[in-house]
């Protein structure tokens, strides 16, 4: 009988990728953003808080003057604008 010739198994050589570490550049926040983030939720939880107001001592009578306050129906919806756009300003920042 005739004997076949050997067939010589060969690996595939497989090319990694080089590892790329990440550049300073390649941050998405830096601690800058986060404490601007910090500081626009906090604008906004005083805004919510000032809106949500006290209660009332009797809860049978309707007291105008707590409800229509400027502070829960002017300053708290400025407050959660303001803590808003603190908060786009706080994404939007590049690091320098």
């Amino acid at each position: 009988m005739k004997e076949q010739p050997s067939k010589k198994i060969t690996t595939p050589i497989i090319k990694t990728a080089p590892v790329q570490t990440a550049s300073p550049e390649s941050v998405l926040f830096t601690k800058e953003n986060f404490k601007w983030m910090i500081i626009g939720a906090l604008i906004m939880a005083l805004g919510f808080f000032l809106m949500a107001g006290g209660k009332s001592p009797d809860p049978n009578v309707f007291n105008d003057k707590d409800v229509y306050s400027p502070i829960r129906i002017t300053i708290a919806p400025i407050l959660i604008v303001a803590g808003l756009l603190v908060e786009i300003f706080a994404i939007i920042k590049q690091p320098i």
